[in-house]
């Protein structure tokens, strides 16, 4: 029998993959300390062409959470742009306890860089202990470094850390008696002429040169508190924490230029500095995309200053509104609306002022965290007859000496569980959790779990303790902070709008780390390196 070889040929058509279109220009907006109440709270006073216009003509994402402790500028700037949380980033606080080297770091410290723009020292400064790639990092490498990366912001970590590792620049402002924009030679030798020309002009000396009054008649800020109250800081030479605050007569006794900090001027002022950048830098103007990232600070200042429900903070987020309505003017005059994608959300929020609370009947405190380090040795030395196991008490957490435990061969796991026996009798302590528990255990509890992604193996404590809701540190007598893994803290706004947005909001829980994985999918480029987010369905889709 013959056999007979039959090919079958099948013809596939030929795709033709073009590359997917993209915006020319990322706008990365962080608002410092912006609860997402403030966006219904103050509704009725914002404009038709800022926060309303994001939320009106973009996509609201209104249950947008921070998914770890601490809350604080620091990681919080870290994991929105590195799509993951402390344990994989490395951020775990502004300034935390260096275990190797006995001291504390604060989160973008680099004393092998110099300051360039000022002889101060406030410019050695780098995102060395920032762990991983940032989205920002991914577009420099997605382009081979065409796509240019900057980020501005008053404080040098709202700059720096969003920006990466690979950026062309970041830029902060360099307060006191220098009232000019730095950089760090990390990024360069020398800053570029045009920032020169704006520091020759000291930026902020005309909005100190005048008082700062509410934008509205006082009477008519109804969303806040008495001007006049008990809950508020005082600047120094005021007797009493009210509107008109005279900032020319204040500035001397006040830091001179870093006075500016604490007003909505200094979001004036970062504003003006961001426009310039597009224009002189050119950013968006050629087939490579670019990346602003942009961090207001100033309500950062003002909320620790004064608290949520005080007339600054209203004040302030009006006036906010109006620095949003003329950066998208000026995009909208400049660009295309579909060759911009713009993000706005928060680092953190804060809470109410808890003797306010306390004064409403609503549970709240302060915590002495010095005086427990204190009687936690004492506690220590009774039960273990050493007064050398404490390395470090901050940040909610205990160091141990580890190296004195392992000389004199002691049961670390029997010290972290004795500590945390101590810790659970403390008023102010909801939750107590070690070390070794957290390497062990994946934990589903929210709060524990918030604790557990706050946790990086090699840089944070041997015991984690949380605090109860609306408790803060004793040190904040006047005003607010912020650190907690409660929703006063995690609770944020998240806008989305321009390129390959449509209109509409979610009520879908969506994570901090979503956002960089989002911008990915948008930006068909890949996700950072560590990144834990997914991209939002709902946008990407």
């Amino acid at each position: 029998m013959k056999k007979i070889l039959v090919l079958l040929i099948i013809s596939f058509p030929f795709f033709a993959f073009s590359q997917k279109q993209k915006p020319k220009l990322v706008i990365g907006i962080v608002v410092d300390q912006m609860r997402y109440d403030y966006l219904s709270r103050f509704w009725s006073k914002y404009g038709e062409d800022g926060f309303k216009k994001l939320v009106n003509e973009g996509f609201n994402c209104k249950n947008t959470n921070y998914n770890y402790m601490p809350t604080y500028t620091g990681p919080g700037h870290a994991s929105i742009y590195a799509g993951t949380t402390p344990e994989n980033h490395g951020i775990i606080s502004n300034t935390w306890y260096d275990k190797v080297e006995n001291t504390n770091t604060y989160c973008t410290q680099d004393n092998l860089v110099k300051t360039v723009g000022s002889s101060s020292i406030n410019g050695q400064m780098s995102p060395k202990n920032l762990l991983g790639t940032t989205i920002t990092d991914e577009l420099r490498l997605a382009t081979n470094k065409r796509g240019k990366i900057i980020g501005v912001s008053i404080k040098d970590r709202g700059a720096i850390l969003p920006a990466g590792h690979m950026a062309n620049a970041a830029f902060w402002f360099d307060g006191e008696n220098v009232g000019q924009w730095i950089s760090s030679s990390f990024y360069m030798k020398e800053l570029p002429e045009w920032l020169k020309k704006i520091n020759a002009t000291k930026p902020a000396e005309k909005y100190l040169s005048k008082p700062w009054e509410t934008l509205y008649p006082i009477e008519t800020y109804k969303e806040s508190i008495n001007d006049s109250n008990a809950y508020e800081e005082l600047f120094i030479g005021e007797s009493a924490p009210i509107f008109p605050h005279n900032l020319p007569a204040l500035r001397v006794n006040n830091q001179n230029y870093s006075l500016i900090k604490s007003t909505p001027f200094g979001n004036t002022i970062l504003k003006e500095l961001a426009l310039e950048t597009i224009k002189s830098e050119q950013l968006g103007q050629d087939e490579y995309t670019d990346f602003l990232s942009i961090s207001f600070s100033s309500p950062d200042y003002i909320g620790h200053k004064y608290g949520p429900m005080s007339v600054e903070v209203e004040d302030t987020y009006l006036r906010l509104d109006k620095e949003i309505a003329q950066l998208l003017s000026f995009l909208e005059k400049n660009f295309k609306k579909e060759d911009v994608l713009i993000f706005l959300t928060a680092d953190h929020g804060a809470v109410d002022v808890p003797q306010y609370l306390i004064d409403n009947n609503v549970p709240a405190g302060y915590f002495d965290e010095i005086a427990l380090g204190n009687e936690l040795k004492i506690h220590l030395k009774k039960v273990f007859d050493s007064d050398s196991l404490i390395a470090n008490v901050s940040n909610y957490q205990v160091f141990l000496n580890q190296n004195f435990i392992i000389k004199k061969k002691m049961n670390l796991i029997e010290i972290e569980n004795i500590i945390a026996q101590f810790l659970l009798t403390q008023k102010g302590i909801a939750k107590v959790v070690t070390g070794t528990a957290l390497k062990a255990t994946e934990f589903n509890d929210r709060i524990l779990a918030n604790a557990q992604r706050g946790y990086h193996q090699a840089r944070s404590g041997d015991v984690l303790f949380l605090l109860e809701s609306g408790w803060i540190p004793k040190e904040e007598t006047k005003g607010t902070t912020h650190g907690s893994p409660y929703h006063y803290d995690t609770h944020v706004p998240l806008l989305w709008y321009g390129f390959g947005i449509s209109k509409g909001e979610t009520n879908d829980e969506i994570i901090i780390p979503d956002i960089a994985a989002t911008i990915a999918a948008l930006l068909d480029i890949q996700q950072p390196s560590a990144c834990t987010g997914k991209p939002i369905h709902k946008i990407v889709d």
